[in-house]
């Protein structure tokens, strides 16, 4: 499916070695799942949660939700058994950390082959070569790993985000010049919901295309705020109706609400209406 239109508003993070947290994850309405070898896995519990995760995985439920495996780093003692079972798991894409250069990405699929890659945005390094991150033949999503960005940048929490605003750009750029799927980072304090809603428009605003999200509590913030509103739907399809009358008159352009609609106005109603579609099919 597209990148513009399928549905990735919320990205769950969840642990892969704790067997009640996998078998909850099929009942939440989330769009994707990042299993989590990682950074939710102790350093005690990460051979066996390979082991856990991939019988989850193979037992499935988990519907149309994009599973995602996040492996450790080719680097760590754990990243290439990490990659090596992964490759051999029930999941649509692998997530590796800390990407700097297209060159991790390299090493990964040299183990993993053809299964589709995703790449954890989160260095400052890997913010200068978002470019060449995005345009691997292998890449299709990359994910914002915000608060090691944060470290690395030695900043300051600001609820507008400034201090990362040029890293988010970048990557930002760099996916969509690419067609990738790209999501912004998690927020961090989960019972604040007026934050997380702020941070999620502000998400959508950019231009990104969902969420990553660490509690189930943020799933319905998230999915309202990365869907077309009802009125955003109803403006498009009078600005697709609009448009195709104005063709049907010899004419290239409409006027809807005192807004002129030329084509690329009309293509992204059309994506607006196939994302809606999108979501309808996967809440079924």
């Amino acid at each position: 499916m597209d990148p513009r239109t399928r549905p990735y508003r919320s990205v769950l993070y969840i642990p892969g070695s704790k067997p009640r947290a996998l078998e909850k994850a099929k009942t939440l309405p989330v769009d994707a799942v990042i299993f989590d070898l990682e950074d939710a896995v102790s350093v005690d519990e990460k051979p066996n949660a390979r082991a856990t995760l991939a019988q989850a995985l193979e037992a499935g439920g988990f519907g149309a939700r994009m599973k995602i495996v996040r492996i450790n780093g080719l680097d760590t003692v754990w990243g290439r058994d990490d990659a090596i079972a992964a490759a051999r798991m029930n999941c649509d894409a692998i997530l590796l950390p800390k990407v700097n250069a297209p060159a991790d990405l390299d090493a990964l699929a040299e183990i993993t082959g053809d299964i589709p890659l995703w790449a954890m945005m989160e260095t400052p390094r890997g913010m200068l070569n978002a470019a060449a991150i995005a345009a691997h033949p292998k890449l299709q999503g990359m994910v914002m790993g915000t608060n090691d960005l944060a470290k690395e940048l030695q900043t300051r929490f600001r609820p507008d985000r400034l201090p990362m605003m040029a890293g988010l750009g970048l990557c930002l750029l760099a996916a969509k010049a690419e067609g990738l799927v790209i999501v912004d980072g998690v927020y961090n304090a989960f019972k604040d919901v007026e934050g997380l809603a702020a941070e999620c428009a502000q998400g959508r605003d950019m231009g990104f295309d969902g969420k990553t999200l660490i509690h189930p509590a943020q799933v319905e913030v998230a999915n309202a705020a990365f869907a077309p509103t009802e009125r955003e739907i109803e403006t498009a399809r009078r600005q697709i109706a609009a448009f195709e009358e104005a063709q049907a008159a010899g004419q290239g352009v409409a006027v809807v609400d005192g807004r002129i609609v030329e084509n690329l106005h009309a293509a992204t109603a059309r994506e607006i209406l196939a994302k809606a579609d999108a979501i309808a099919a996967l809440s079924a």
